[in-house]
């Protein structure tokens, strides 16, 4: 589905990521873990087009992308829900989840709205009701569902539980969980390593614009340094 084969970028003389290699095979949820400046997000914008590349390849599906502009990756499949949300304050929720089909544009359905509602009821509620006076749980849904009205082949997401209480974090998660299993690849960007292990089936782990470890669920929650480092056991 998604494979990154050696990519290194940055800006001007900056490396920020540095010889990365990595697979998400259709069907799965994977996460890229690490501390802050450790390279995630930068990690997003190289997938997304966004972040310079020096070298290396990018693929998704049987197409190398490497060098498709951004604004071209969301019609091979690609959506992204940014860190901050990002939300259209002053427009509707509904507004809101409309503009994530613009490249679609006569062929949104109302289908599409109502898998977003299924997905996420309480914005079904307040689908009149302008995004900045929304939780910032309630946020988060609305990017998402805007997200997934471009029908993407995979969803990227960048620190999804970031400033939610932990109830919201569990809530959020488990509509990550159903949209993978309404067979949409995930890849999912997150410092909280205790909750996105609960919800992944591998990840790698990055420090320095590098992937120090990658594995399964297991294999990362039992090892030491993580556990140490991230999991504070």
């Amino acid at each position: 589905m998604l494979s990154l084969h050696n990519v290194t970028g940055g800006y001007g003389r900056r490396t920020v990521l540095d010889d990365i290699s990595l697979q998400v095979r259709a069907g799965e949820t994977v996460a890229i873990l690490g501390a802050n400046t450790a390279g995630k997000t930068s990690l997003m914008r190289a997938i997304l087009g966004l972040l310079p590349r020096c070298s290396g390849r990018i693929e998704f599906g049987s197409k190398d992308i490497s060098s498709v502009p951004a604004h071209r990756r969301v019609e091979h499949g690609l959506a992204c829900v940014p860190e901050g949300r990002h939300v259209f304050a002053d427009m509707t929720v509904q507004d809101n989840l409309l503009l994530g089909g613009y490249h679609r544009r006569r062929q949104i359905e109302q289908r599409d709205i109502e898998d977003c509602f299924r997905l996420f009821p309480r914005l079904q509620e307040r689908q009149l009701q302008k995004a900045g006076t929304l939780s910032g749980g309630e946020q988060q849904m609305v990017a998402i569902g805007r997200a997934l009205m471009s029908r993407p082949a995979m969803l990227l997401l960048d620190e999804p539980s970031h400033g939610l209480a932990p109830l919201m974090v569990a809530e959020v998660h488990a509509a990550i969980s159903e949209v993978n299993q309404r067979g949409i690849s995930v890849l999912l960007v997150e410092q909280n390593v205790a909750a996105a292990l609960k919800i992944v089936s591998r990840g790698y782990v990055l420090e320095a614009g590098r992937i120090a470890v990658a594995g399964t669920t297991a294999e990362l929650a039992s090892n030491d340094d993580i556990r140490r480092t991230y999991l504070g056991i």
